[in-house]
């Protein structure tokens, strides 16, 4: 008795303690843990680049100074966007094997938006360091590595750093305008009141974190955002394009001869993200140029409420792939609601060069328009979505015949995955572009996907044929590996890059060549969690009482025999929302991945003595017409009882020791099942949200308002219900989450309220971190107090004490 005393004593006094801590050897390796590299090919296919991706990023790197101003992170000394990520290397390989370059005089800094040129002669990239962002070439000839331009880049509003010119000979990019010493300076005459009034429109807008708040803002926004859009040669020569502005993006026509620009407009504002400011969109020539203005589009603050809702006017402007110059948007025909009954609730409209005519209707688009995927002038696929039965369609049409008949190809939910026919294999055009690769005048496609179905994830290339409808498959993976093809290496779609693993082979990418059966290891990227090697993997099905199917992946630790006794358990799992019962069961992933073991999900905690059961799934049905968060809480606590039944029959768990965790919706979930069941022993949610009332104009797939929906609010939100929790729950969040929907406010308070009802509880909130944790230090505090809490509330719970 005096040592379970003593150990009680010492545990929550080491427990308490401040300051960054390191959890156990075998678990703190996993946050340096080698990253798998990333690969692009050249255009050519002869060169494939193999990019070196950094560890996790240092607390100091999370601490630098940034501007937090219309939902955007600027690091305002480098006109760039804050706590960006990059690679730390380049090495390319010939697709045959036979030749391998090191580059070995890259600069210092962080490399990113790594592209070959378009004649597969240079590699370009940009370079990040104190001093900026500019940008570099290789050449692949010289081997040589350059600075194309003294001048450092803009990239302040995100998007797309650099574009090469089709020639190859060059770069379009915006250009910093200002120096970071003469950023506009708070001062007494720009304190003054923020003033804010109602149109009598509704403006049903969401969570928003990182607004404009005040004048201030305003200013150092626009001195942030401002650039010159220009033209660079590889010699470094500049051509200014158009006037200094805060432009958003740039895409080349086809054919090179026009650019496409977006510009942010003013009057900013107070309610909505940089995403929904005003925006004109201009056509330039490449000279810099107007052509012709195409779309000035209001303020998104009135979009209407709904997740399929836009804004009105033209929205999703871009260039035809497959044709010169010619655009298309998109043109909502019921006001920017899909709740409005209309025939066609958008028109797809086609402008060509040089833009004199008045545009035509393209294409009218029965529900929301959502993409073309453009294949040649006779052959293209359109699709269209609906949130409220989860719907998504795809039609082949013919771009040069507006009047002819579409053909269905898929009509699905988007949540079914076994019959999602996968993505389209795509080939390089006269333009360099990449558009749908056809056969036979039009008639077959090559398809690639992760071909899910009820045994788990079969990646495939299919050819189907538009005439017969018939799918014939070309390749697939063969159990027992997990194979899918990454790149095409030829333009017969005969010879691909696939990337190959097993349970207990690690991932590394292969030349299969399909015409001559042969498989040829590209890579050896060695094993990046020795010390896990050996764990067991089992794919567990089961029911819900309600009759809806179950899954999850069954993790044990290496050398575990079911004679050594039932193990202490940890879940993992996120819940999701449907509206049919049979999607809601499908299989999302192999049995033949990789045992990855990341610092992130569950896996670490093997290493601890706990079982794991990950991906459990935790479905919300909308049944027979409900809206599936109105038996929430029902449906939830039903899917954890079934996971926690198949767990204890098979022998492997102990039922009075069992942890449940998740992030984010995840999160949520836990504080959901603690206060409505008895099945879990404690409880770890990070960076969740636990009062939906915070929230009120919806959230993840609710759509309901707060003051349409005020029940299921209440019911949901485990704030509500804190009183219910007599669980211990580890709460860990970033100080500087800004999604919209976990705002740490959510953790504070919640933890307030436990803190008064006498409940058991824990609030770690971890500094400079946002939705997700980056930093190694936050990591390797995050794996320690998540050990801790384990150790005494589940594995050993003898230790714990749960204050009444």
């Amino acid at each position: 008795m005096l040592f379970i005393l003593i150990t009680l004593i010492l545990s929550q006094s080491a427990f308490a303690d401040s300051g960054f801590k390191i959890p156990p050897k075998q678990l703190a390796d996993l946050v340096d843990a080698p990253r798998q590299p990333s690969v692009m090919i050249s255009a050519d296919k002869q060169w494939v680049a193999i990019l070196a991706r950094p560890g996790a990023k240092t607390i100091e790197e999370l601490a630098q100074a940034e501007e937090k101003l219309a939902g955007l992170r600027i690091n305002a000394d480098i006109f760039a966007p804050s706590r960006s990520s990059g690679y730390t290397g380049i090495s390319l390989k010939h697709v045959d094997g036979a030749k391998q370059i090191e580059i070995k005089d890259l600069p210092a800094g962080k490399i990113m938006s790594v592209n070959f040129s378009p004649d597969s002669q240079y590699l370009a990239f940009i370079l990040e360091n104190k001093q900026g962002l500019t940008l570099w070439t290789y050449n692949l000839k010289t081997k040589k590595t350059k600075r194309v331009s003294k001048q450092t880049i803009n990239a302040s509003l995100g998007g797309t750093k650099y574009r090469w010119k089709h020639d190859s000979n060059g770069f379009y990019t915006r250009l910093t305008v200002a120096n970071a010493s003469d950023k506009p300076l708070a001062s007494k005459a720009s304190i003054e009141p923020v003033i804010q009034t109602t149109s009598g429109k509704k403006a049903a807008v969401r969570t928003y974190s990182n607004l404009l708040k005040t004048p201030y803002d305003e200013a150092l926004f626009e001195f942030l955002t401002r650039s010159q859009l220009v033209g660079i040669n590889l010699t470094g020569k500049i051509n200014k394009l158009g006037n200094i502005s805060m432009v958003k993006d740039f895409n080349l026509s086809p054919d090179g001869q026009y650019l496409l620009v977006s510009q942010v407009k003013k009057p900013f504002s107070y309610l909505v993200p940089a995403s929904r400011f005003p925006i004109e969109t201009q056509v330039w020539t490449v000279k810099g140029t107007l052509v012709t203005q195409v779309a000035d589009l209001a303020s998104g603050e009135n979009i209407p409420k709904g997740f399929d809702s836009v804004r009105e006017g033209r929205r999703d402007i871009s260039w035809r792939s497959d044709v010169a110059a010619t655009l298309v948007w998109a043109e909502a025909q019921d006001g920017g609601n899909m709740k409005t009954v209309v025939d066609y609730h958008d028109f797809i409209y086609a402008w060509t060069a040089p833009f004199k005519n008045t545009p035509q209707v393209f294409q009218k688009v029965a529900r929301r328009f959502d993409d073309i995927t453009w294949g040649n002038n006779n052959f293209a696929m359109i699709s269209d979505w609906r949130f409220s039965d989860r719907q998504i369609r795809q039609w082949k049409f013919n771009p040069s015949d507006a009047n002819a008949k579409m053909e269905l190809f898929q009509a699905r939910s988007y949540n079914d995955r076994y019959n999602d026919p996968g993505r389209f294999v795509k080939e390089r055009n006269q333009f360099g572009l990449e558009v749908i690769k056809t056969s036979d005048n039009d008639k077959k496609v090559y398809l690639t996907g992760r071909g899910a179905s009820e045994e788990g994830n079969i990646p495939f290339l299919n050819q189907y044929d538009f005439r017969t409808k018939k799918i014939t498959n070309v390749w697939q993976s063969k159990a027992p590996y997990y194979e899918r093809v990454v790149l095409l290496l030829n333009d017969q779609a005969s010879k691909v890059m696939t990337l190959r693993e097993s349970i207990s082979e690690q991932p590394n990418f292969f030349v299969r060549d399909l015409s001559k059966n042969t498989l040829t290891k590209f890579t050896d990227f060695p094993h990046p969690t020795p010390a896990f090697v050996g764990i067991s993997k089992e794919k567990l099905k089961y029911k819900r009482k309600d009759g809806v199917e179950l899954s999850g992946t069954l993790y044990l630790p290496a050398g575990y025999d079911k004679s050594q006794g039932p193990l202490p358990t940890l879940i993992w799992a996120y819940p999701r929302e449907y509206k049919d019962k049979e999607v809601a069961g499908q299989v999302s992933d192999s049995p033949y991945e990789f045992v990855r073991v990341s610092y992130w999900g569950p896996m670490p905690h093997l290493a601890q003595g706990f079982a794991v059961f990950s991906g459990a799934k935790m479905p919300i049905v909308g049944f027979d017409g409900e809206l599936p968060n109105d038996t929430f809480r029902e449906q939830l606590v039903a899917s954890a009882q079934a996971a926690v039944d198949v767990l204890v029959e098979k022998g492997v768990t102990d039922k009075e020791r069992i942890a449940i965790a998740g992030h984010s919706y995840g999160a949520f979930m836990v504080a959901n099942l603690l206060a409505h069941s008895d099945l879990f022993k404690a409880g770890i949610a990070r960076s969740g949200a636990y009062n939906r009332t915070l929230t009120p104009f919806g959230f993840q797939g609710e759509e309901r308002s707060f003051w349409e929906g005020q029940p299921a609010y209440a019911s949901m939100s485990p704030f509500f219900h804190a009183e219910k929790i007599n669980e211990p729950m580890l709460m860990l969040h970033g100080k500087e989450d800004p999604n919209s929907g976990t705002f740490p406010m959510q953790s504070e308070r919640m933890f307030a309220a436990l803190k008064g009802l006498g409940g058991n509880a824990r609030l770690v909130m971890l500094p400079h971190e946002q939705h997700g944790y980056r930093a190694r230090e936050s990591l390797l505090h995050m794996l320690w107090e998540q050990y801790q809490w384990l150790d005494i509330h589940v594995k050993n719970p003898t230790n714990s004490a749960t204050p009444k």
